[in-house]
């Protein structure tokens, strides 16, 4: 079976406005991101940003490195960042192993020329999430492990927002050019993530769900903090966010979602918060 490469031209704050629910959805969400024996990828034209996963289920799947990069390889100038969702993966950079289990992460650094997914267990295939970005620098190839994470806990069950935010792949653990990973997990009984709402116009930034129980979704806001639209999301399911736009979800149980941005900077504070109550 072939891979699949997109490429998603930008879209600005007034173009946005107009679009109904067919366009936002064709524009901002990814919906194809794991298939059996693929490597699907979206190139995102806000920060040359490359959302997509990986499913090896026999033998190996080889990192593609599409046309439209017009590179000697994927990596040659650019970062990679993995976490996995699925059953325990192998991963080969160069020709070094790397274990990886269930939410743990992979950064592999640029001009790494050959990188290899494989499951473990045919049976119980990795499901490897990844995002990509430009890269100035090589810096090298670092697992992070969930107990290795900056981990921080914010938000209570009275606002439905009690989680526990995982950093995996940011300046405060390893080193990276632009490229920032991690995955926030809701306690039972919340359902928002990221609120109150921020911008940050220096960034873009991707979010993809995942632990969605079956017969429930994700309502993923965006759009300007007084333009607010939506999407409607299901499990595995990832999200582009523009740089103008605020991103934020609530869903019908409590679940998981993976952010990843880059931008200019690497300050994970640099937000521009939304008042909830000035939301529209």
């Amino acid at each position: 079976m072939e891979n699949r490469f997109e490429s998603r031209y930008a879209v600005s704050p007034v173009e946005a406005k107009a679009m109904d629910t067919t366009a936002l959805r064709s524009n901002f969400l990814i919906s194809s991101i794991f298939e059996a024996g693929k490597v699907n990828l979206t190139l995102s034209h806000f920060d040359r940003y490359i959302v997509g996963g990986a499913m090896p289920v026999h033998g190996k799947l080889s990192l593609p490195n599409p046309d439209d990069l017009k590179a000697p390889y994927f990596l040659h100038r650019r970062e990679l960042g993995i976490i996995n969702v699925g059953g325990d993966a192998i991963i080969t950079a160069d020709g070094i192993e790397y274990a990886l289990a269930y939410k743990e992460a992979l950064y592999i650094g640029k001009e790494t020329a050959d990188v290899q997914f494989e499951s473990a267990d045919s049976a119980k295939p990795a499901k490897l999430y990844i995002n990509s970005a430009p890269a100035h620098h090589k810096f090298p190839t670092k697992k992070v492990t969930k107990a290795e994470a900056d981990i921080v806990e914010l938000g209570s069950l009275e606002t439905a927002n009690h989680r526990i935010i995982n950093k995996l792949i940011v300046n405060s653990v390893i080193e990276t050019c632009q490229l920032q990973m991690g995955m926030t997990e809701l306690k039972t009984g919340s359902i928002w993530n990221t609120m109150p709402a921020h911008t940050h116009d220096r960034r873009m930034e991707a979010y993809f769900y995942f632990e969605v129980p079956e017969k429930q979704s994700v309502c993923h806001f965006m759009g300007q903090p007084q333009e607010s639209r939506h999407i409607w999301m299901q499990n595995e399911e990832a999200v582009i966010s523009p740089n103008w736009s605020i991103h934020s979800g609530a869903g019908t149980s409590n679940y998981t979602f993976i952010w990843g941005m880059a931008g200019e900077n690497l300050d994970y504070g640099d937000m521009d918060h939304c008042a909830i109550n000035d939301l529209k």
